[in-house]
């Protein structure tokens, strides 16, 4: 197994990756001192490229550490796939088999300046597009991947759509079981934010460089509630075209007197009346 570390420049091409030969396991680098640090992992055994984003690492470089795979990949003559480490849990088996590991050589080089090519002005190194992907197959594919430790989920956002998670108890014939699922509060509205909530720690989910959705997390021992929103969740799907905010308005706008208690009120009067004059 050979280890990369990818490290930040402050020219172009901005990034460039150094073998690490230190340590004689893959447990000796990921570890508690690697929280801060992007590595790549290249496993010549099964021919699969790792990337590994430590918990605090900056999201700058694990960008950076996403294109410089793409990198190692085509030095490899593309017979190796990339993967995501980050996919599975400390405790997972796969995991664990690769921190046993044994560090060593192998033909993959370190990337530098000289295997990028010279930046021509006025134009982008790629096009970035965002689309909205299928809510159910991006909740499936976001639930693969394991909570941070000692985090917990407040929110979830999925193109416009935001969850947030809640325990549902499940009866069983012998037992009953708690779940966490996540549950729709409705459509986001342009220019939501935030700001002044909590001081969330994101982790944003991306496959085949398509946006699947944005976590915010907050500390476990972070009892106190989010924000609580004071209006009403209109739910897009209930109509069938674009509303009028100023028609919305004007149905909560309810008359002092409404339509027919004019009439109601003449009756009202007339019948009194008619008691009063029967009366004497």
């Amino acid at each position: 197994m050979q280890i990369f570390e990818v490290v930040e420049l402050s020219e172009f091409p901005y990034m460039e990756t150094r073998e690490v030969i230190q340590g004689q396991t893959v447990r000796d680098i990921l570890n508690e001192t690697s929280i801060e640090k992007v590595y790549l992992l290249a496993d010549h055994d099964t021919k699969r490229i790792w990337t590994y984003n430590g918990p605090k690492s900056s999201f700058k470089v694990q960008i950076y550490g996403g294109i410089l795979a793409g990198k190692l990949r085509q030095q490899l003559k593309l017979f190796y796939r990339v993967y995501s480490l980050n996919l599975y849990s400390k405790d997972d088996p796969e995991f664990q088999e690769i921190l046993e590991k044994p560090i060593g050589g192998g033909r993959a080089k370190p990337i530098e300046k000289k295997d990028f090519p010279e930046p021509t002005p006025d134009r982008y190194v790629a096009d970035i597009s965002v689309s909205n992907p299928k809510i159910n197959s991006a909740l499936e594919y976001i639930n693969q991947f394991p909570q941070p430790d000692s985090l917990i989920r407040r929110f979830m956002i999925i193109g416009g759509t935001i969850f947030t998670d809640e325990e549902i108890t499940e009866s069983f014939v012998k037992e009953e079981k708690i779940t966490v699922k996540p549950i729709k509060l409705g459509r986001l509205n342009t220019g939501f934010t935030f700001f002044q909530d909590h001081n969330y720690s994101t982790r944003l989910i991306i496959k085949e460089r398509n946006i699947q959705g944005l976590e915010l997390f907050v500390d476990e021992e972070d009892k106190s509630p989010s924000l609580k929103i004071e209006t009403p969740l209109i739910y897009e799907e209930k109509f069938n075209k674009p509303g009028s905010m100023k028609t919305l308005i004007k149905a909560f706008q309810i008359p002092k007197k409404l339509p027919g208690e004019s009439e109601k009120e003449k009756m009202s009067e007339s019948e009194t009346d008619n008691y009063d004059d029967s009366a004497n």
